[in-house]
C-alpha cells in the first residue's frame, strides 16, 4: 500500500495495514461491479425479478467482505502491538491527528473506526466539529483505559498471546481486545451501511431496466426525445426534471407515459415510502410535448396499516410490492389497465412467468444499464 502524503501523522498506522485493506474498504459502484462480476449481477437481477430478496442474495457477499476487513484490522493490530507495546494506547491520538489531514474516503473510515465511529456517528456525536473531535478522542482513550481496568478487576487479567505464524506474536490484554472489538464494531456498521446503499443504487436500476426490457420496451437516451424520432414504447433511466426525479420514465405513445420509482424499502421505513408518493405530478413535458403521466412505485414491502396505497391513488399511482412473487406480472397488468399496453406476462402462470423471465434475462447485458445505475 504505497502512500506519498508528506508529513501524514497517520502514516505509521497505514504502513501496518495489509495491502488488501484499501480494496476491501472501497465499496463504490464500479468497484462493486468489478468484485461481483457480470454473471453474478445478472443472476441476482433475475432472482429479484422472480420474487427473490436482494438482501438474501447479497448477505453472504456482505458477510464475506466484513470478515475479510475484520481480519485485516486484526493483522494491523497485531503488527502494531508487536512494533510498539503502547500501540493501542496511542491509537486515539493517531486517529485524531490523522483526521486533520485531507485524505481518501477509505482512509478516513479506517481512522474513524479506531475511535469507534462511523460517518453517521460523526454527524450525531461529533457534529462535524474538528475541535470537539479532539476532546472526543481524549475522552474515548480514557474510557477505553477505564473499561480495561474494570474488566481486569471483574474477570481477572487477560492472558495469552496472538500472532501471525511463528514470527509476529504479541501478548494479549484487555486494552488490546477492547480496542480491537470497538474498531471492528464500527467497521461492521460502516460496511453494512455502505453495502446496503451501493447494492440498492446498483440493483434498483438494473432490476427496473431489465423489467422494462422484458416487457418489450426500448431503452433510449433521454436526448432522443428532442428529435423527431419515434419515441413510442421506449424508456430511459434516472431522468431528472425540475424538482422531481424518477428512476425510469416510460413513454407509451404520444401524450401518455408512466413514471417508475423503485426502492428496496421494507415496512421498517414507512416515511421513505410515503415520500415517494408525493414526488410526482400528473403531467410532464418532454420534447415540447405534454405527457399525461401515471405513476408506478415499486417497494419491497408495505407495513400493515400503512396509508401509502391511499396516497398513491391521489396521484393516479399504484404501489407494487416485490415481496409478492409475481410482481413483474402485476406491473404488466397495471400497464394494461392504465395505458392499454398488453404484455405477454399478463396471463402467464407463475412457473411460466419464471421460465419466461429467466430466458429473457439471457438476452440482457447488465452492463447496458450499469452506467445509469452507478452514475
Amino acid at each position: 500500500m504505497k502512500r506519498r502524503l508528506k508529513g501524514d501523522p497517520a502514516q505509521p498506522f497505514f504502513d501496518l495495514m495489509p495491502p488488501q485493506m484499501a480494496d476491501l474498504t472501497k465499496g463504490e459502484g464500479p468497484e462493486l461491479v468489478r468484485r461481483l462480476g457480470v454473471e453474478t449481477i445478472r443472476e441476482i437481477t433475475r432472482s429479484i425479478l422472480c420474487g427473490g430478496n436482494l438482501r438474501d442474495s447479497t448477505e453472504s457477499l456482505t458477510r464475506k467482505r466484513i470478515a475479510l476487513t475484520n481480519a485485516a484490522t486484526l493483522v494491523t493490530f497485531i503488527r502494531g502491538r508487536k512494533a510498539d507495546s503502547h500501540f493501542t494506547e496511542r491509537l486515539a491520538k493517531i486517529a485524531c491527528d490523522g483526521l486533520g489531514v485531507k485524505r481518501e474516503k477509505w482512509e478516513r473510515w479506517a481512522l474513524l473506526w479506531i475511535l469507534g465511529l462511523n460517518d453517521k456517528a460523526v454527524q450525531n456525536v461529533i457534529r462535524d466539529d474538528d475541535n470537539f473531535l479532539k476532546e472526543y478522542a481524549t475522552q474515548y482513550a480514557l474510557s477505553q483505559k477505564d473499561a480495561a481496568t474494570m474488566c481486569g478487576k471483574e474477570y481477572g487479567d487477560l492472558c495469552g498471546s496472538i500472532g501471525l505464524g511463528s514470527n509476529e506474536k504479541t501478548s494479549l490484554d484487555w486494552n488490546f481486545v477492547l480496542q480491537l472489538l470497538a474498531t471492528v464494531g464500527a467497521q461492521t456498521l460502516t460496511i453494512r451501511g455502505s453495502e446496503k446503499s451501493t447494492y440498492g443504487k446498483l440493483f434498483e436500476k438494473l432490476v427496473l431496466g431489465s423489467l422494462l426490457h422484458i416487457l418489450g420496451f426500448r431503452h433510449i437516451d433521454k436526448k432522443d426525445i428532442a428529435s423527431n424520432a419515434d419515441v413510442s414504447n421506449c424508456f430511459w433511466l434516472s431522468s431528472r426534471k425540475d424538482k422531481r426525479e424518477s428512476d425510469a420514465t416510460l413513454l407509451i405513445e404520444r401524450g401518455h407515459g408512466v413514471r417508475f420509482d423503485i426502492g428496496f424499502i421494507g415496512r421498517g421505513n414507512p416515511e421513505i415510502s410515503l415520500d415517494k408518493v408525493s414526488r410526482f405530478e400528473r403531467e410532464a413535458e418532454f420534447g415540447k410535448t405534454k405527457w399525461y403521466m401515471a405513476t408506478i412505485i415499486i417497494v419491497d414491502t408495505i407495513g400493515e396499516g400503512s396509508r401509502i396505497q391511499e396516497l398513491a391513488r391521489k396521484i393516479d399511482g399504484v404501489i407494487i410490492q416485490m415481496s409478492m412473487g409475481t410482481w413483474p406480472q402485476l406491473v404488466a397488468k397495471e400497464l394494461a389497465r392504465k395505458v392499454g399496453y398488453k404484455s405477454n406476462l399478463c396471463n402467464m402462470k407463475r412457473a411460466e412467468l419464471e421460465a419466461y423471465i429467466s430466458a429473457k434475462m439471457k438476452d440482457i447485458s447488465p452492463e447496458h444499464f450499469i452506467g445509469d445505475a452507478i452514475a
